[in-house]
């Protein structure tokens, strides 16, 4: 998926992927959420995410109703850090990974 903004082109394929969240629920389900972090070789973070019509990406359709859809969201290196936190994706926080150094032992 590709898209500007901000004058700026985010691409998935073109990007880095760093890290995937799933909900668990299958495609069919209309909670079904599924958002996945990428670094452009510039590094911008970013987010591609997708999910049905009673997740964040709801859309609306008229007649009072709503569909699922998917997204390109530019976030800030803190940002995209909360977002690996709060996901548990913390392959991301292990020596040598992208977030490594941004983070210390308790």
């Amino acid at each position: 998926m590709k898209r500007v903004i901000g004058k700026k082109m985010y691409n998935t394929e073109t990007a880095t992927e760093l890290g995937q969240y799933w909900n668990g629920l299958g495609t069919s389900d209309f909670r079904n959420l599924e958002e996945t972090l990428y670094k452009t070789s510039k590094g911008a973070y970013f987010l591609h995410g997708s999910g049905g019509p009673m997740t964040k990406y709801a859309v609306s359709i008229g007649s009072n109703s709503t569909s699922g859809s998917s997204q390109i969201i530019p976030l800030s290196k803190r940002e995209a850090i909360q977002w690996a936190e709060d996901n548990e994706v913390t392959d991301l926080f292990e020596p040598g990974a992208e977030f490594a150094d941004d983070i210390e032992d308790a």
